[in-house]
């Protein structure tokens, strides 16, 4: 198909993999929920855009693997029930009101309401390694949602933005969120740490369980520390924003000042998280990691976007979060969190 085509030259040019697991996984839901951070809080303090199973609720309990639960996905390899998110990005008006920013589609990809590109790696060019999948229970974080500094930002050095000229950019990537319009909107880059300590499924900051290589990175085949020795897939998001509405310098702030606020309240960008629940079913990625499958894989099972579109989950806080108002869902509470 064109789309995987397209595809596989994108992904190929802007990270050099040879084998990696590259798809779609739709929206399936917006609101304040946290069951990693907060469990059992609704609403939680600020607001996330989700997607992956249908499992996705309150509390997430570990006890309770999401394939167990979760009648459908929104992803495109269909055994993976697991839960992708992040925060939401806001455009602040000059008069301080906000109005939510949608998603548009990665190339290739349609998507009913916006979503993520979500990557697998196991090795980067003619390095090949073995890795150990995920397993059932674990669950990550990588961010801070209250860091409003680079020098606080640096710890995590592959939250990242692209300023996208075109659907097709993929270079110029930079820590800071950009600060003249981006011509095809802003995709945020999140990629997580890639080593494991081989004992804990979670830590309590969900965070100290995993690590970044000793030096270089991922892409460079940096080692694993003694920590945390054992390697683990690349876990990679592209989420694009469409801020194009919003490309007017009229529309910015008076001292021209970039505009785009995430939903715990942060307008310096340095803020940028990204959430993981892993419910692959059974034993699909790491089947799909052994046999080095390069965007498609026979291995596994898929089903269409348009299925994968009608995975839905009814919201469970209800509040508006559309149109123009006057603050962030959460309000003051929107900074609490990770805190």
């Amino acid at each position: 198909m064109h789309w995987q085509t397209l595809a596989a030259s994108l992904t190929l040019t802007a990270s050099g993999a040879d084998a990696l697991l590259r798809f779609s996984c739709s929206q399936l839901v917006v609101e304040r929920l946290d069951p990693l951070v907060n469990p059992g809080m609704a609403p939680s303090p600020h607001l996330h855009q989700i997607v992956g199973g249908n499992a996705f609720n309150i509390s997430m309990d570990p006890k309770a693997p999401p394939p167990t639960v979760a009648t459908c996905t929104t992803c495109t390899f269909a055994d993976d029930f697991s839960n992708y998110w992040t925060a939401v990005l806001y455009f602040k008006a000059r008069n301080g009101s906000y109005h939510r920013v949608s998603q548009k589609p990665n190339v290739g990809f349609e998507q009913a309401t916006g979503g993520m590109t979500i990557y697998y790696t196991p090795y980067i060019g003619n390095t090949k390694s073995t890795v150990t999948a995920f397993q059932p229970g674990f669950r990550m974080l990588i961010g801070q949602q209250n860091y409003r500094t680079k020098a606080e930002a640096q710890k995590f050095r592959q939250l990242t933005y692209t300023c996208l000229k075109d659907p097709m950019t993929r270079s110029g990537e930079t820590m800071d969120m950009p600060t003249a319009p981006c011509k095809a909107g802003i995709m945020a880059n999140v990629r997580f740490p890639t080593c494991w300590d081989g004992k804990n499924l979670d830590s309590p900051d969900h965070m100290s369980h995993v690590a970044y290589p000793t030096s270089g990175t991922f892409e460079s085949n940096g080692p694993c520390p003694t920590t945390h020795p054992v390697k683990i897939p690349q876990l990679f998001y592209e989420v694009i924003w469409d801020t194009t509405p919003f490309n007017d310098k009229a529309l910015w702030p008076a001292d021209g000042s970039q505009p785009f606020v995430w939903s715990q309240g942060d307008q310096t960008g340095y803020g940028s998280h990204g959430d993981y629940v892993f419910g692959w079913k059974d034993n699909a990625l790491q089947k799909a990691m052994d046999t080095n499958c390069n965007i498609n894989c026979p291995q596994l099972k898929t089903q269409s976007i348009a299925v994968g579109n009608k995975c839905t989950r009814q919201e469970q806080v209800k509040e508006s979060i559309d149109g123009w108002v006057d603050s962030l869902p959460g309000g003051e509470m929107s900074g609490m969190e990770h805190a």
